[in-house]
């Protein structure tokens, strides 16, 4: 289900004031946080529930949420058996 329009897009104003102070790397754990063009050229480190994963935002993220760029599970691949 998607956003009611007239409510605009949801963004922290702690985060809006982030971007507008620090030029570095952002911590946060917002991962519902959509992505602004004010965003585009900044890093974030975003938590994906064990760790902070780094993303830097490109012009393609736009509109698109936070969370969509960390994974929070990891790839599942068998192991080989070693032939005897």
């Amino acid at each position: 289900m998607s956003r009611v329009k007239w409510k605009g897009p949801f963004v922290s104003n702690a985060l809006l004031q982030q971007c507008k102070t620090r030029r570095s790397e952002i911590q946060t754990n917002l991962r519902q946080a959509i992505i602004l063009p004010q965003f585009v050229g900044l890093t974030f480190c975003i938590h994906n529930g064990k760790t902070f994963l780094k993303v830097k935002v490109t012009e393609a993220m736009i509109g698109h949420k936070l969370g969509e760029f960390s994974p929070t599970r990891k790839r599942f691949s068998f192991k080989k058996k070693k032939l005897k």
